[in-house]
């Protein structure tokens, strides 16, 4: 006759089976895991590619670069709006940086006085304006949206001027309001405000920025173009 099995080690292996089921079963309970996020993949700028493709080995050729790395390429973007209401009303703050994280889709950071002006009521260290500086795909992104949608948004715009460079091969430009942007809602604006949109770019001279741009989309008037 076979041996009775004693009750004590049963129960052991019966626990240590319990405790193998568990060590197998993953984290989270199996079949209830919460399903893996999506990846989202990133838009490339357009007018990134078109650069590298189109407009890079043109500016090459035409000026006749010795290195790759001498084409004039963006740095950087920077949209900037001036308030000197702020004195007076700081309220003006609140609405002016809401309307330019909406047109950027980035935070932008608080200007400061750096001098006092009894005249104007201004001490040092008080807000005066605010900027948002744009790099990489957020500025490809959004000198896209300015060349095809916004300025053509315009009343009677034929264009562009092609004059406004600071002599370093970097252009401004100047909004009289914002609501030109889209993305901004005209009932939920306190006030119209003007800003500057200021293209910096690697050129060396304000005939190789203008043909830059140029290439890129920019709209100068005709009659201004070179």
């Amino acid at each position: 006759m076979s041996p009775k099995p004693n009750p004590k080690e049963a129960n052991l292996e019966e626990g240590d089976a319990k405790t193998g089921a568990k060590e197998a079963t993953p984290k989270g309970g199996g079949a209830k895991d919460k399903p893996e996020k999506a990846k989202v993949e990133k838009i490339k700028p357009r007018l990134k590619e078109k650069y590298f493709a189109e407009v890079l080995p043109a500016l090459y050729k035409e000026f006749s670069y010795g290195n790759v790395m001498q084409v004039p390429r963006l740095k950087k973007v920077v949209i900037s709006i001036g308030l000197g209401e702020a004195i007076q009303n700081p309220k003006a703050l609140e609405a002016a940086e809401k309307d330019l994280a909406t047109i950027a889709g980035q935070h932008p950071v608080t200007l400061r006085s750096k001098r006092s002006i009894a005249a104007f009521k201004l001490r040092t260290g008080m807000p005066i304006g605010m900027k948002v500086t744009l790099r990489g795909d957020r500025m490809y992104h959004f000198l896209d949206r300015l060349y095809n949608v916004v300025l053509p948004r315009l009343r009677d715009f034929q264009g562009i001027s092609a004059e406004s460079f600071d002599g370093r091969g970097n252009y401004s430009l100047g909004m009289r309001e914002q609501i030109v942007f889209p993305e901004v809602d005209y009932d939920k604006v306190d006030k119209l405000r003007g800003l500057e949109v200021s293209i910096v770019t690697s050129a060396r001279t304000d005939d190789e920025a203008r043909r830059l741009l140029e290439l890129l989309g920019m709209p100068f008037r005709k009659a201004e173009r070179r």
